[in-house]
């Protein structure tokens, strides 16, 4: 079949890329767990599906990633005479030419742990802006950048948010996660030392072209972090502009799976690469 010139589907796909393939996947993903059925709700899709690999998605609904893996091929008609051999049939990271824009699914979720007794929670129930398609992360972030000095932020979500919990323990937060009912998750997020940060400040670089556009220009350098990070900042970022303003993400490869986020949200971009290797994507809203 065509689609499998296109090369068999690694754990490290993002759900998004899959599904993109062949809408008719999402049946596969169900097969595998009910959980996945809300991969049918095209609103939810289009937040969730962006950030989340395959290896992680399975790990959200607890099921074995690599018969997944071996069903989505099979239901592509790439079926190689060995399934064990399949690139990435294990779970692992497999080699692949765009592997510096893939989601590590190597990275080990942090263990849980108990939150400090008694100690004052903050409420946020992200579920309903998942269900109707709003991105959550820029008011999760938010909530952790100003949780106070020994406080929880208690999250309400319809799944276990494994991307963030990954993202959140390198910025020195702890979890806990609880299922309480179908497609409703409590996680416990609170700082175990010193976090840092989640939103960096956009900080101006000496750019190597002279900038385009009119108006103020914000730079954010998001080269060097994990997926969802360069994301999820540019995101915030771009809801903070000033009228007229524009954001340059400082990059080292094309955000295509940014691009789809930014027209849904009416803002325009253009892509400059540069000739020492940087990607710079002017990102302006669109005049009202």
């Amino acid at each position: 079949m065509a689609r499998a010139a296109e090369g068999p589907v690694r754990p490290t796909d993002r759900v998004a890329q899959v599904l993109a393939r062949d809408e008719a996947l999402v049946e596969v993903f169900v097969r595998h767990s009910p959980r996945f059925a809300k991969l049918r709700n095209g609103a939810l899709r289009r937040v969730m599906a962006r950030l989340v690999t395959v290896a992680q998605a399975a790990e959200m609904v607890e099921v074995p990633v690599a018969p997944l893996v071996a069903d989505l091929n099979r239901a592509l008609g790439y079926v190689p005479a060995d399934a064990a051999m399949l690139p990435g049939a294990d779970g692992a990271a497999a080699p692949r030419a765009d592997a510096a824009d893939e989601a590590p699914v190597t990275d080990e979720e942090p263990a849980p742990v108990e939150p400090p007794a008694g100690a004052p929670e903050v409420e946020l129930d992200v579920r309903d802006d998942l269900r109707r398609g709003a991105e959550p992360f820029t008011r999760i972030t938010a909530a952790l950048n100003v949780l106070p000095p020994g406080g929880v932020l208690r999250l309400r979500a319809p799944f276990r948010p494994v991307p963030l919990i990954r993202l959140v323990a390198r910025r020195g937060f702890a979890h806990h996660a609880t299922r309480v009912g179908d497609e409703d998750w409590v996680v416990r997020f609170f700082r175990t030392g010193r976090a840092t940060p989640i939103e960096a400040a956009a900080a101006p670089p000496a750019p190597a072209a002279e900038p385009v556009g009119q108006g103020d220009e914000v730079w954010l350098d998001v080269r060097g972090l994990e997926p969802p990070e360069p994301l999820v900042r540019t995101l915030a970022a771009v809801e903070r502009l000033a009228p007229g303003a524009t954001l340059v993400q400082l990059n080292h490869r094309v955000p295509q799976h940014l691009f789809p986020v930014l027209r849904e949200r009416g803002f325009t971009y253009a892509v400059e690469q540069t000739p020492d290797g940087r990607v710079l994507t002017r990102i302006r809203r669109v005049p009202a």
